[in-house]
């Protein structure tokens, strides 16, 4: 992956966010000229950012054309979403086996604010979930799953825009994660992750399905 350096770091995050909320929309062609002028840098920093951004795959470049915001198909959804199935299990089981009660309130802190029987906040629940999903990865300290785990949820989050399932749904499968890890049952933890997972993958191909993306 290609490091971060000098300038090419905030355009690189400044065109990332553009991205992730699709300011520029999949399939756009990014204007370097234009938006190097709009931040106020030159082309060499620039073309470092997209680089980047190219190696984590949210950008492509096509020869004589320049560089696209990616278009993301079906089928590389439901790879992605297979790969945080398999991440996100494997690191809730390192979790329960490890047994660490810092780790443990680190988790619950996520959700402790929240109680599906009261209705709840869906942005701030969506943070929420985000954090809880980064933690779950980040606590187990390896960081080749770090970087794996980190390429295939920007994916996630390109095409998702928000929360696929209500709060109301996914809150009881967190807590069921959580206090699978509390128990120390690893199979348990593992199971319960990938499950979560794998019903949040399901609702989003009805949705891609029903809104007539085959591509």
């Amino acid at each position: 992956m290609i490091e971060h350096s000098g300038l090419s770091t905030p355009i690189y995050q400044e065109l990332k966010r553009m991205i992730l909320t699709q300011e520029l929309k999949p399939g756009e062609k990014i204007l370097q000229e234009k938006i190097a002028e709009k931040l106020g840098v030159s082309r060499t920093p620039m073309m470092k950012a997209l680089q980047l951004l190219e190696s984590e795959m949210l950008v492509e470049s096509i020869p004589r054309r320049g560089f696209y915001v990616k278009v993301f198909n079906v089928q590389e959804l439901i790879d992605v979403y297979d790969c945080r199935e398999v991440l996100e299990g494997m690191a809730a089981r390192r979790l329960a086996e490890r047994q660490d009660l810092s780790t443990l309130s680190k988790l619950e802190k996520c959700f402790s604010g929240f109680d599906a029987s009261e209705g709840i906040d869906q942005k701030k629940y969506a943070r929420a979930d985000g954090d809880f999903h980064k933690l779950l990865i980040d606590l187990v300290g390896n960081q080749a799953l770090n970087k794996i785990y980190f390429i295939s949820n920007i994916y996630s989050e390109v095409v998702r825009k928000g929360l696929l399932r209500t709060p109301e749904e996914t809150l009881a499968e967190h807590w069921a994660i959580i206090e699978a890890i509390r128990s120390g049952d690893g199979s348990a933890a593992e199971a319960a992750a990938r499950a979560h997972i794998a019903r949040s993958r399901d609702t989003l191909m009805t949705q891609l399905n029903s809104s007539g993306n085959h591509d």
